[in-house]
Parts: structure tokens; C-alpha cells; sequence
């Protein structure tokens, strides 16, 4: 984009002819303020628990909760065998063992981020004795009915030991999702539809005989389909349906299970707090010849059509008061896409986060780290992991664009593409952040199909009036670009290094800080003016100090 120097020189001299665009022009004093939801800051995830005891995880864990305000986080792997939960003596009656757990949610509680508990997976003992391990951390998937007992007292002792330790007021402040993605039975939970629904009615009911006003949830399903491979007990691929990339925006997509989970739950007569499922703008069919996938990529429209769609079904249910958590998002479900790592999804997230407004309570993104190991550690520093800061502590796009969600106020003043302006309620104060997400990938999300063409995309024009000021505000201007705060193109420039240096990965930690930054302030009107062109993916975020 046209640098800001050049920009305040312009304004300076009342030169403020390059653009033609008309001037989104908004009065402070007379427009009306919207509530602005930060449920985008509500939690975010990581890979599994056992990570959480690591030093760095900690780390980035403080870093996004003071930067981009998560207040929850969700994980994967409660009770695998690596968290030293579960024992049984010679005559098979349990011992629970809760230190791993204490440790990981002591530190989240003393940095400010509460547990949004994902109950999984079996450990040895309780999962059947044929179980599949599927991933790299060898988590036990198989469940044998027989032995739901079992976990309903693990259940149990576990939530009893969470109110002794923290106290009922803290733990009733936290959600208890059952189980991750039963659906994928060939990932995790190789069981029947059936068999998962029995779990969600053992685990629900241990959950509340402990006490009623804990939360729980489910099915935690993934993803949004458009075809039939999920209706029946089993995911059957046969059914599996790929569209071309003219048709796939047009289909009916609708969240796997959650009709089926929903009656079951009123046939049953049992709680359900919050309904929780996955949504990703990627979906990876497989063809039931070859096994392989055919990724499926649609716009960025849709998480607000998926969204629609599970608001009207839960409406109709007989859970309308329910909760909404979309407990995984992210530009794809692939640990191995690069697009990750760079700068396009920093516009895509702003854009979805906001115009989804009051449609869900929790949009929760994958991950907050790449230190993630479910195909095990990745194979170069950025190795298109989920995390919005990488292995060595270096923060990626993603991260700057919940960094500037966060720092916007509470009330809305404007908003139409590519311009959103609120207000803090408690001073007064503005907060405004403009973007480009490209009018060529409005029918795509980019991915990794387009990873090496996605700068070849159009500017935009921004034309910016805010009026009515104090005469003199001071303002803050962090532009997010290719070449300020894109990490990846620093280590490009090194050669793409396999190992950096200490020196190196400093370098490369300060460059993902290193945003373009500048001041602007209102003339004697009270009025501030901003033009210039937004090249593709750039993201600005303008703050009144």
C-alpha cells in the first residue's frame, strides 16, 4: 500500500487527489452505535494437553490472551495415556491420578484463560482392548460400551476433583464438550453414531449428578457437508460428493449430526447446554475408490451461510435457548497448509469475524501454536501449521488480526467493506480497522491451491472521514502488509533456513512485530482524513490515543 509518510505529507499539504473514490464519511457525534460482540476473543485451541506443559506454550498462550484477549481454551487429549490420568490395581478398581491436569490448567488459570474441557479420549483400560490409536500422540479411540462405566465414574471424579481444587463458582464458569469430531471414525472415534450419543448421555448425566449447573455440550462435530456420507451409523464415502468449483457455493451445507443429536438429546430428556460443532471452508471428501481427497474450497461467505443454518435448527429444537460454539475454524482443516503461514488469511479472519455478528457465542480458532503434534512435529519452522505463532515463537498474520479485532470497542459505528469504526462506551475513544480482501477470492478462500498466486489480486481504495473530533485527537495507525509484519517473507530472504540461528530467530520474531506504524491527527475541525490504496490481503488498524 501506499506508505503512510507519504500519506500524512499529503494530508499535510491538503493533496488529496490520487484517488477518486468516494469518502466513507462518518460523524462520531451523530451516527448510532451497535453492541460490538467480541465473540471472537471468546476462546481460541491448541493441539492437545500434554503440550501445555511445555514452557513456550505457556508462553504464547500469555502472549495471545494479553494481546488478542482469549479468555477460553480447548484441547484435545484429556485423558490419553501421556496425561497419567487412569490406573486400575490387580483387581481392576480405578486410581485417578490429576497432576498432568492440575499443572496444564494452573498455569492457563494464573494467566487468565479458563479450560473450555474437551472430555477425550479413552484411556488404556476404558477404550476397548482392539482400539485404534490414530495419531502421532497415539490417543485410544475405540469405545467399548461395556466399560462406559467406567468412564462415567472417571467423569465423575474428575469433575468433583475440578470444584474441590478451584471451587464451584470457577468450574461452573467452564464448559464440558464431549468427545472431538465422532463423526470422523476413521480419526477420532471408531464407533457407530449410536455408540457416540450413548457416551454423550453417560457423560452428561455423570457431569450433572455432580452438579446440575455445570455445562455440557456436544456433539463436536466436524465439519459442514453437502452431501449424504454422514447420515448413516458409519461415515460411508461412497456417498461422498465433489463439486466443481461454480456449483459448490450454491449447495446446502449443513453440520454433521446435529439433528440427529438434538432429538436424541429431547428423547432422551437430556441436557444440553451448548450445542458445539466444527467449520471449516475446506472440505476433504474422499473418494471411495482411490481413498483420496478432493478438497472442496469454498467462499468466504461461508461460516455466515453454516452459521444461518445451525441457528435455524437449534431455534427449531427443543434446546432454542442453547448456547452456539464453533469450538474449531480456521482457512482449512490441514496442518500442512501453507497458507497458514502467510498473509491472506489476516484479511480472512477479519472479514468472517465481522460479519458474523450475533450469530454464535464462540467462533474458536485452530490453533493458537504450531506446537501441535498430531502428524508430529512439523518439518521446518513454517510448515503450514495451524498456529497463529509458530514453533519458535514467531507470530504469523493470523495473529496480528486478532490482535487488532481485540483493540476495537465495544460499540459499532460503521461497517461496509472494507471499513469497520467502533467506539469504547467507557471514554469515548475510536478504533477503527480497514482491510482488502480481494473481489477475485470472494467464491474462494485462499489455500494451498493458490498459495504461490494469491498477491496477484486487486487494491482497494480506502477514502476515510471521521468527523466530528476533538480538534488535535491524536491517532495510531499498524498497517499489516507483505512486507511489514509477514514473517515468512523474512525467512525467504534467509534462504529459507532450516535451522536458524539464535540471531536469526530473533530477527525473525522482530519482524513479525514489525508493523508499519504511524500518527495521524484530526485538524482543527475535528476531522481526520485517511486515502490511500490498500494492496491485496493488507489489514490497518487506527487507534485514537
Amino acid at each position: 500500500m501506499m506508505r503512510l509518510r507519504h500519506l500524512l505529507l499529503a494530508i499535510a499539504g491538503g493533496l488529496l487527489a490520487f484517488s477518486s473514490t468516494m469518502a466513507q464519511s462518518i460523524d462520531v457525534r451523530k451516527v448510532r452505535a451497535e453492541p460490538l460482540d467480541h465473540y471472537w476473543s471468546v476462546g481460541t485451541c491448541a493441539g492437545r494437553v500434554n503440550e501445555g506443559l511445555r514452557t513456550s506454550w505457556v508462553e504464547q498462550l500469555g502472549q495471545v490472551h494479553d494481546q488478542c484477549g482469549f479468555r477460553y481454551l480447548r484441547m484435545h487429549g484429556l485423558f490419553d495415556d501421556d496425561m497419567c490420568v487412569y490406573f486400575e490395581d490387580k483387581n481392576g478398581n480405578p486410581k485417578y491420578s490429576w497432576q498432568y491436569i492440575d499443572e496444564v490448567y494452573d498455569r492457563m488459570l494464573e494467566i487468565g484463560v479458563r479450560p473450555f474441557v474437551e472430555l477425550s479420549f479413552f484411556p488404556k483400560g476404558i477404550a476397548a482392548d482392539t482400539t485404534k490409536i490414530q495419531m502421532w500422540y497415539r490417543n485410544r479411540v475405540t469405545p467399548d460400551k461395556g466399560r462406559y462405566f467406567k468412564w462415567h465414574n472417571l467423569i465423575k471424579a474428575f469433575c468433583q476433583h475440578l470444584i474441590d481444587r478451584y471451587g464451584e463458582e470457577e468450574v461452573c464458569s467452564w464448559y464440558f464438550e464431549v468427545w472431538n469430531e465422532p463423526n470422523l471414525d476413521h480419526g477420532f472415534f471408531d464407533g457407530t453414531k449410536t455408540d457416540y450419543f450413548l457416551l454423550y448421555k453417560t457423560t452428561a448425566e455423570a457431569i450433572k449428578e455432580v452438579n446440575p449447573r455445570l455445562r455440557v455440550g456436544g456433539p463436536a462435530t466436524s465439519n459442514f457437508i453437502a452431501d449424504h456420507r454422514h447420515d448413516g451409523e458409519r461415515t460411508d464415502n461412497s456417498r461422498s460428493v465433489f463439486y466443481s468449483q461454480e456449483d459448490i457455493n450454491k449447495q446446502q451445507w449443513k453440520g454433521v449430526w446435529i439433528e440427529d443429536f438434538l432429538n436424541y438429546c429431547a428423547q432422551q430428556q437430556l441436557p444440553v447446554d451448548f450445542i458445539s460443532c466444527h467449520a471449516y471452508p475446506t472440505d476433504y471428501a474422499l473418494d471411495p475408490v482411490t481413498k483420496k481427497g478432493k478438497d472442496a474450497i469454498r467462499y468466504v461467505h461461508s461460516l455466515r451461510d453454516d452459521l444461518e443454518w445451525l441457528r435455524t435448527t437449534v431455534a427449531h429444537s427443543r434446546y432454542p435457548q442453547a448456547e452456539i460454539h464453533v469450538t474449531e475454524w480456521s482457512t482449512s482443516p490441514s496442518s500442512r497448509d501453507k497458507m497458514h503461514d502467510l498473509l491472506p488469511p489476516a484479511a480472512y479472519i477479519v472479514k468472517a469475524m465481522l460479519e458474523n455478528q450475533h450469530r454464535v457465542n464462540s467462533v474458536m480458532y485452530w490453533t493458537f501454536t504450531d506446537i501441535f503434534e498430531e502428524k508430529g512435529g512439523g518439518e521446518e519452522i513454517f510448515h503450514g501449521g495451524f498456529g497463529m505463532i509458530n514453533f519458535q515463537g514467531i507470530a504469523k498474520p493470523s495473529f496480528h488480526a486478532y490482535r487488532m479485532l481485540n483493540q476495537l470497542g465495544d460499540e459499532q459505528l460503521y461497517y461496509q467493506d472494507p471499513l469497520v469504526v467502533s467506539r469504547y462506551s467507557s471514554n469515548g475513544k475510536l478504533a477503527a480497522i480497514a482491510f482488502n480482501y480481494p473481489r477475485e477470492f470472494e467464491q474462494m478462500v485462499p489455500s494451498q491451491r493458490n498459495v504461490n498466486t494469491y498477491m496477484n489480486a486487486s487494491p482497494k481504495d480506502l477514502h476515510l472521514q471521521l468527523k466530528g473530533l476533538k480538534p488535535g485527537a491524536v491517532f495510531t495507525i499498524e498497517t499489516l502488509d507483505n512486507h511489514h509484519g509477514n514473517a515468512y517473507g523474512e525467512w525467504e530472504k534467509m534462504g529459507r533456513t532450516h535451522s536458524p540461528t539464535r540471531e536469526q530467530t530473533a530477527h525473525l520474531r522482530q519482524a513479525a512485530l514489525a508493523l508499519q506504524k504511524d500518527t495521524l491527527i484530526a485538524d482543527k475541525k475535528g476531522c481526520l482524513e485517511i486515502q490511500c490504496q490498500l494492496q491485496p490481503w493488507t489489514c490497518m488498524l487506527i487507534v485514537e490515543k
